[in-house]
């Protein structure tokens, strides 16, 4: 049995100023290293046997901070995969959140992100970025799991890794939340730098233990 402790990447200037960040990728803001700090205390004591992040920056370095922190530090390695990446927002990529989510759900009765989480399967959500995306660039549930699976099939691979550390993404995180929970709400979604838990069995099995936790 594996344990994967899932982490959001601490907060980005994107992040700050409300905009889509899906594969587009902004430095970490001061509180945002604080946040990356304060998750490294929090598991400083988990001997981890690998880290692995999404290979965005903003993931990657807060995947390092955190790594600072653990008992395992001078051993540990740091694998960087785009299987972990954010979901890609394509044509909304940089734009105002709350106006790219009206975009989006407006044509099926929503006029906030929050309303549409409370009513929709995150994967029909994926779905619609697609098809309001002008270029359809944007993944949709097919891509994005088929991406998202290379991922955890990574993990799995890992003979002895019994203990992981995954920082990663909210949507990302807040699907993973959706898709190996027991009927759990996607309101509220992850805070940065909070710490979703996960089991995984021999079989590849995976089960949400714990989700949007500050603190062990």
């Amino acid at each position: 049995m594996k344990k994967i402790y899932i982490v959001r990447h601490g907060q980005t200037y994107i992040n700050r100023y409300n905009k889509m960040q899906g594969w587009c990728d902004t430095p970490l803001t001061e509180p945002g290293i604080e946040g990356a700090d304060q998750a490294g205390v929090a598991l400083k004591d988990v001997p981890f046997d690998i880290a692995i992040s999404s290979d965005l920056k903003r993931a990657s370095d807060t995947c390092e901070l955190i790594m600072k922190h653990n008992v395992n530090k001078n051993e540990l390695q740091h694998i960087t995969t785009p299987f972990f990446r954010e979901e890609f927002y394509g044509y909304f990529e940089g734009m105002d959140s709350e106006m790219a989510w009206r975009m989006i759900g407006g044509g099926h009765g929503y006029a906030t992100r929050q309303e549409m989480f409370a009513h929709e399967n995150i994967d029909t959500i994926k779905d619609w970025i697609k098809e309001v995306d002008p270029y359809h660039d944007a993944e949709n549930a097919e891509e994005y799991w088929a991406r998202i699976e290379k991922g955890f099939d990574l993990i799995g691979q890992l003979d002895g890794a019994e203990n992981i550390l995954l920082v990663t993404h909210g949507f990302t995180i807040r699907s993973i939340w959706a898709k190996y929970g027991d009927n759990i709400p996607l309101v509220p979604g992850p805070k940065n730098s909070s710490i979703t838990t996960a089991t995984m069995s021999d079989k590849g099995e995976i089960k949400i233990t714990a989700y949007n936790q500050m603190h062990l």
